[in-house]
């Protein structure tokens, strides 16, 4: 698999996150609402709230999906924290960059995602 981009401010991005204190937190109620809405809005059967850091991207919200994460490698998300604008993927089966990846090939057979 290629080699993921990092955003130009990657240094400062995971340091912020570590100052959040957030990574590896128990669930909770606010971002819970914010899965099922964002579900309900895209009609999708799994959404997430997650954060990436240097290795892997962690679930702090899931509806649909059991795992509580995923290796940084097989990131979705790694593309959309490059700008600031929503990064959509319609068919994940016909896109270079993805069409390869496990999480489109077998369970959970990802075909649409959207992530800022």
């Amino acid at each position: 698999m290629n080699t993921l981009p990092l955003p130009e401010n990657e240094l400062q991005r995971l340091n912020a996150l570590q100052n959040y204190q957030i990574l590896d937190t128990l669930s909770e109620g606010d971002y819970d609402r914010i899965t099922e809405l964002a579900s309900l809005i895209w009609d999708v059967p799994i959404s997430l709230v997650l954060l990436i850091d240097e290795n892997r991207q962690w679930f702090k919200s899931k509806l649909g999906l059991d795992v509580a994460e995923t290796p940084g490698e097989l990131a979705f998300c790694q593309y959309a924290i490059l700008n600031n604008c929503i990064f959509k993927v319609e068919d994940a089966t016909l896109d270079a960059h993805f069409k390869e990846n496990i999480l489109v090939t077998s369970e959970p057979n990802i075909r649409f995602y959207a992530g800022c």
